[in-house]
This record gives C-alpha cells, structure tokens and sequence, in this order.
C-alpha cells in the first residue's frame, strides 16, 4: 500500500477530493467504492474519507453514502474472515489486537460488540475480520456495524460540511467535542477492554456449557 500510494492518498484530503470531484456524476460510486477499500484493507485510516464526504455531499448525503460504503466493506471482511477462517485473519491482523479482543470469538452479546464499534479509539476495521471467526450471525454483525459507526460517521461528515460552509465556529465546538472524547477512551482505554472481558466472561458462564 505504501508502494503504490495507496496509504499516502487516504490521508491526503485534497487529493482524494479532486479524485473524486474528477468523477462528476459518478463521485457518489466513487466515494462509496473509497469507504468499501478503507474498511477492506484494515490498516487504512477512514477519519479523512469521512470528512471528505461531508465536504463534497452535505452532511445528509455524506452520511448515508458513507454508512453504505462503511456497512458492505465491513459486510465483506466479515465474510472474508467466514470463508478462509483464521489462516486470512492470521495475516491481515496484528496478533496483538487479535490477542486484546479473542474474547469476543465466544462472545454472543450483541451489546457489547455495539459498544466497540460505537465508541472512537477501538479498531474497527480489525474487529470486523476478527468476528468473522465468531458467533454472531451476518445479520446481527450488519446491523451492529452499521448503527455503532453511526455516530463517528455522522461528526466527521458534519465537520467536513461546516468546513465548506465556512462554519468555523461550529467546526471548533465539534473538533473540540470529538477530541474530549477521544481523550477520555484513552485514557480508560485499558480499564474499559477489561471491563468487556469481564463482561464476555460473565455472559459465557451464564450461557453454560
């Protein structure tokens, strides 16, 4: 990715928006196909994407453009994860993150796969390969993906959108809201995962055997 450009252009705002302005009627594919390749190839970040949607489509459109894009990559690297099991993840995920969040392969609590994904800091685009070898069916995997990035998507596509429209104001609140909470997960980046596996561990003995 590093050869061919690929990691340098998702973190390049301008250069993804003249991308996709050079699309004209197609930038709506274009940027759904961009948000399908940076949930795909993990190590890629999606906090540029996101603002770029908001940027060019409004804070509606970039919303619901990037919930598509963000839902069928997630929908993919799930299967992915399903069909060639642990020999794919093995090599597309860090053994460190699969080591943090190998609780949640016997983990059938909805909630708490909803949490990782609603809140900023965990890796999103990881746990997606990672509970492909779970147990949650793809349609409960669906609908926890794409409702728990709801709220991430929605302030970067709002900030892109303030950004265009000249709302600076608006834009520092919400930068300044964003970042308040990112402090806060760090911080309790630690005590909050051992408190999910404390979660997964009691929700394992209540299920049984």
């Amino acid at each position: 990715m590093y050869w061919t450009g690929l990691f340098g252009f998702f973190f390049d705002q301008a250069r993804m928006t003249h991308f996709l302005e050079s699309l004209g009627p197609w930038s709506f594919a274009g940027f759904i196909f961009l948000q399908i390749v940076q949930v795909i190839a993990a190590p890629i970040p999606g906090e540029v994407s996101g603002f770029v949607g908001g940027y060019l489509f409004g804070p509606l459109t970039g919303i619901l453009l990037s919930t598509i894009g963000l839902t069928v990559g997630s929908i993919i690297a799930f299967k992915l994860s399903r069909s060639f099991g642990k020999p794919l993840v093995d090599r597309l995920v860090d053994p460190r993150i699969i080591s943090r969040f190998d609780f949640l392969l016997h983990d059938k609590g909805a909630f708490l796969v909803f949490v990782l994904f609603l809140l900023p800091g965990f890796p999103k685009d990881y746990l997606c390969y990672i509970l492909g070898l779970g147990t949650l069916s793809l349609l409960e995997f669906t609908v926890i993906s794409a409702t728990g990035r709801l709220a991430g998507t929605t302030m970067l596509t709002f900030g892109g959108s303030f950004l265009r429209q000249g709302k600076y104001l608006e834009l520092f609140f919400l930068t300044a809201l964003a970042v308040i909470i990112i402090i806060l997960v760090i911080v309790f980046k630690e005590q909050l995962e051992r408190w999910f596996r404390a979660i997964s561990d009691k929700n394992k003995e209540a299920s049984g055997p």
